[in-house]
């Protein structure tokens, strides 16, 4: 890592509260801490942790990991094309998929450096194998993932509504059967 400059992660703090237009009592009460906690962190008096950090950057509404990179825990990471920040705000997804797909993606990422760095793009043995990099493979890979996903999504689902249904039958019938009751015929009246 890094070393650690204090004050750079303070006056980083400070710009994006500028440009978010928010002061220092909004983005205090809004991150959950004190103003003078947070004045301090802004000054380049304290160093706040990964906890605290994280608090900052909701109420800024910013990165978590940009806040991370500028103090020194994370390193810099070469930005991606917006794919895996597009994953991660997906609703559609849960997050077992968000987190599959965002290893394959970077599998891949990986996958293809290593082959840039060689010069050689190989083919598999076998041609049935998917070439990473060859049209159409990420996007079956993709749709593999998210099929086995939703498969099991299915039967987990499937597998508990059968738990309640035996439950449900395992109970006594009890007010489900009403026996009726002696009547006398009431045509002789």
């Amino acid at each position: 890592m890094r070393n650690v400059n204090v004050n750079s992660i303070g006056e980083y703090i400070r710009e994006q509260r500028e440009q978010a237009k928010i002061s220092m009592r909004q983005l205090a009460q809004s991150a959950g801490v004190s103003n003078p906690y947070l004045s301090q962190i802004e000054r380049g008096l304290r160093k706040p942790s990964a906890d605290i950090l994280q608090q900052i950057a909701k109420g800024l509404r910013i990165s978590a990991e940009a806040l991370y990179v500028q103090a020194g825990i994370l390193e810099d990471r070469p930005a991606d094309s917006g794919v895996r920040s597009a994953l991660l705000a997906d609703p559609q997804l849960s997050e077992r998929q968000k987190q599959v797909l965002v290893e394959i993606y970077e599998s891949f990422r990986r996958e293809n450096a290593a082959d840039a760095k060689t010069g050689a793009d190989t083919e598999a043995d076998d041609p049935a194998e998917l070439t990473v990099g060859s049209p159409g493979a990420e996007a079956e890979v993709l749709e593999a993932v998210l099929a086995a996903e939703a498969e099991a999504e299915a039967e987990a689902k499937a597998e508990a509504e059968a738990k309640a249904g035996a439950k449900a039958g395992a109970q006594p019938a009890g007010d489900a059967q009403t026996v009726p009751k002696n009547r006398s015929d009431s045509a002789s009246d």
